[in-house]
C-alpha cells in the first residue's frame, strides 16, 4: 500500500451530513473536531518541508444517532500563515526554510507564529486552535470559522514557546499550561488556566539551555516536566545572519539525560529531579498519584533519540522512507522519601522505569475520565518496529492484563484514537473509539466508532472527501451537530407531510417544493403557519431545543417520544 496520499494537499472545504453504517449510542451526541495539516503547496509553487508544518485545517464530526447520521466539516483557519502562504511569502516554521534574525526577532517578540495546526482545545466558553507559539486562534466550534488571534497580556510570566498539549484538572476544571522562556537565564512557567485572560502562575523553574517539550504531566498533586536532552541555546537566535529553522536550532546532548522535575503544585517547589537515561519523546499519556501521594507514576511514549523528526519531513514519507524506530510505550515510577528532619535533608527518589508495550505505538490516548487517575487501557496507532509504512490498525493495550488487541479494516491507515466514555460507565473501557481513517483505493476517509470494550467495528461513514494525516483531536459532548444544521422536521397532516431541514442552497419542503430561506427564520415560511392550520392535526406538540452553543431547531412529531425535552409547547387547534 502507498500513504503518499496522506500527505497530500486538501483544496476543498466541505460541509455535508453523511449517513452511517452499523449504529451509532444514543448518548453519542456530541462533536470530534480535529486539528491538523491540510495543506503543503501553495499556489506559486513553493510548499512546506515537513509534516508539522502544513496549514491549519480543522475537521469536525457531529454525530445524530436519532437519524444515523454524521455532519462532517472541513475548514482551513484564515491565520497570517495561511494568508502568507497563499501570497507566496511563508516565512518557514517548526523545521521548514530558513529565518533571518530580524524574522526571528519578530516571531518571539511582535508577532508570533500562528499556524495553530496541533490540537483544538476549549478554554472557558470558548474554543481554540493551539500550536507551540503563545500566540492562539479563537474559532466559532459551530461553522470552524475562525474568529480572532489571542495572546495573553497580563501578569503572570509567559514565553516564547508553548506546550501545545494543556493538561485539564478534571477536578477543579482549570486548565494547566507550560510555556519556555527565553532569556540569559532561561525558565520554565506552569501556570493554571481558568478563562483565557484569567491565569495563576504555580511555579518557574530555572534552566541553563532549554529543553524541547511539546507536553508534559499533571497529577492531583505535580508538574511532570520532561527535560529530554534536546536542548537549545537561546543565544543563538540572537546571531545576525540566515539561520536554519526552528527545530534545526536544538543540539541533542546525550550526556545531559533526562531529567524530570516533579513540581508541586501548591507550593511551587520541585520535589525531586531525577535524572533518566537519554531518551525523547512527544506525548505524555497520563499521570497518577498512589500511596498517599508518595509514589508517581506516568507513561509516556519514547523513542531512542530525536531522529523521528528527520524522518518526519515530507520527502521521507511520501516515499515511504519513514526510516526511524517506533514510540515505545514507558512507564516512570517515582517513589519520593518520606519527610525526615534529617541534617543532610531528605533521601533521593528511588526512580524506575520500564517498557508496558513492546510494539511500536504513535498518538497514544486514554479515557479522559481517567485523567490524573490510574487508567488500565491506552490506546494508540499501531506500528511495525522499525517502522516501515504508517499505521495500519489502531490498538488497545491492557495495562492490568498485559494483552492488546488490534483493529484493522475499512480503510488502509489509521491517525489518533479518540476514546469517548459512556454517560453510565460501568467498567474503564465502557464507551466508544473514534477514529479517522484513509482508504488509499477510493481516495475517501472515513471516521469509524469502535466499541471500546470489544474493539470491534461499531460503525463508520465514509467521507466525500480524503484528509490528510492530522495530529489531535478533542471531544466536546456539548458541541451539537444542532449547533450547524437544523434536524429533520416534519409535519404529518392528513395526507400530507412537510419536512424542513438545511442542505445546501436552501430548505427542502415535501415533494419538490423548495422554499429559499434560512433555518433560523423557518419560523416566518407562510407553509409552515398553513400547514399548522390544516386539519385534522396529526401533530401534537412542538419542539424548541436549544443545548449550550446551538442555534434554533425544531421537531414536530406525533407523540413526546421524539421530542427534546428543553422546550415544549403544547398546541391544539393552531
Amino acid at each position: 500500500m502507498d500513504s503518499e496520499l496522506g500527505f497530500h494537499s486538501l483544496r476543498t472545504e466541505t460541509k455535508e451530513r453523511v449517513s452511517v453504517e452499523g449504529s451509532l449510542p444514543d448518548w453519542l451526541t456530541g462533536s470530534l473536531i480535529r486539528n491538523g495539516p491540510g495543506t503543503f503547496n501553495f499556489p506559486d509553487g513553493n510548499a512546506v518541508d515537513h509534516w508539522f508544518d502544513g496549514l491549519a485545517m480543522l475537521s469536525r464530526f457531529s454525530f445524530i444517532p436519532e437519524d444515523q447520521q454524521i455532519l462532517f466539516q472541513n475548514r482551513f483557519l484564515q491565520t497570517d500563515s495561511f494568508k502568507s502562504a497563499r501570497k507566496g511569502n511563508f516565512d518557514g516554521g517548526f523545521a521548514t526554510g530558513q529565518t533571518t534574525l530580524r524574522a526571528r526577532l519578530k516571531t518571539f517578540f511582535s508577532e508570533p507564529y500562528d499556524n495553530t495546526n496541533i490540537i483544538a482545545e476549549r478554554i472557558g466558553d470558548s474554543f481554540y486552535a493551539l500550536t507551540e507559539s503563545p500566540r492562539s486562534v479563537e474559532f466559532d466550534p459551530r461553522t470552524l470559522k475562525m474568529k480572532d488571534h489571542f495572546e495573553y497580556d497580563g501578569e503572570v510570566p509567559t514565553g516564547q514557546l508553548h506546550c501545545a498539549h494543556y493538561k485539564r484538572d478534571p477536578t477543579t476544571g482549570s486548565l494547566i499550561a507550560v510555556d519556555t522562556e527565553f532569556g540569559r537565564t532561561s525558565k520554565y512557567h506552569i501556570y493554571a488556566i481558568d478563562s483565557p485572560q484569567d491565569r495563576s502562575h504555580i511555579a518557574s523553574v530555572e534552566t541553563e539551555k532549554p529543553a524541547y517539550m511539546h507536553s508534559f504531566g499533571l497529577t492531583p498533586q505535580y508538574v511532570i516536566l520532561t527535560e529530554f536532552p534536546l536542548r537549545l541555546n537561546p543565544l543563538r537566535f540572537l546571531k545576525p545572519g540566515t539561520q536554519e529553522a526552528f527545530i534545526q536550532q536544538f543540539d541533542w546532548e546525550p550526556n545531559r539525560g533526562t531529567v524530570i522535575h516533579l513540581v508541586d503544585r501548591t507550593t511551587g517547589t520541585i520535589k525531586a529531579s531525577p535524572v533518566l537515561e537519554p531518551i525523547f519523546g512527544f506525548h505524555h499519556v497520563n499521570a497518577y498519584e498512589s500511596n498517599n501521594g508518595q509514589t508517581v507514576v506516568f507513561d509516556i511514549e519514547t523513542v531512542p533519540d530525536n531522529s523521528s523528526i528527520e524522518s518526519l519531513y515530507l520527502e521521507n514519507l511520501r516515499a515511504g522512507q519513514l526510516g526511524s524506530l517506533a514510540g515505545k510505550l514507558r512507564r516512570v515510577i517515582i517513589e519520593l522519601a518520606p519527610e525526615t528532619d534529617s541534617r543532610y535533608g531528605p533521601e533521593a527518589p528511588k526512580t524506575t522505569t520500564e517498557v508496558i508495550y513492546d510494539d511500536g505505538t504513535a498518538l497514544p490516548t486514554v479515557s479522559p475520565a481517567q485523567w490524573n487517575q490510574k487508567h488500565r487501557y491506552i490506546y494508540a496507532m499501531s506500528l511495525d518496529e522499525p517502522i516501515t509504512e504508517w499505521a495500519t490498525a489502531v490498538m488497545k493495550h491492557d495495562i492490568e492484563q498485559d494483552t492488546t488487541v488490534e483493529f484493522a479494516g475499512v480503510c488502509d491507515y489509521f491517525t489518533e484514537p479518540i476514546f469517548v466514555p459512556s454517560p453510565e460507565a460501568e467498567h474503564q473501557d465502557s464507551g466508544v473509539v473514534i477514529v479517522v481513517g484513509l482508504d488509499v483505493e477510493t481516495e475517501h476517509s472515513h471516521v469509524l466508532v469502535l466499541d471500546g470494550s470489544s474493539f470491534t467495528l461499531r460503525a463508520h461513514s465514509r467521507l466525500p472527501v480524503a484528509l490528510p494525516f492530522d495530529f489531535h483531536g478533542r471531544y466536546f459532548p456539548n458541541v451539537r451537530a444542532q449547533s450547524a444544521w437544523v434536524r429533520s422536521t416534519a409535519v404529518p397532516v392528513s395526507k400530507y407531510s412537510y419536512t424542513a431541514w438545511r442542505h445546501g442552497r436552501g430548505i427542502s419542503t415535501g415533494g419538490s417544493r423548495r422554499v429559499p430561506r434560512l433555518c433560523s427564520e423557518i419560523f416566518r415560511f407562510p407553509w409552515w403557519r398553513d400547514a399548522l392550520r390544516l386539519k385534522p392535526l396529526a401533530a401534537r406538540y412542538f419542539t424548541l431545543f436549544a443545548p449550550s452553543e446551538v442555534e434554533v431547531g425544531c421537531n414536530i412529531a406525533r407523540d413526546s417520544s421524539h421530542l427534546k425535552p428543553e422546550l415544549k409547547l403544547w398546541f391544539n387547534g393552531w
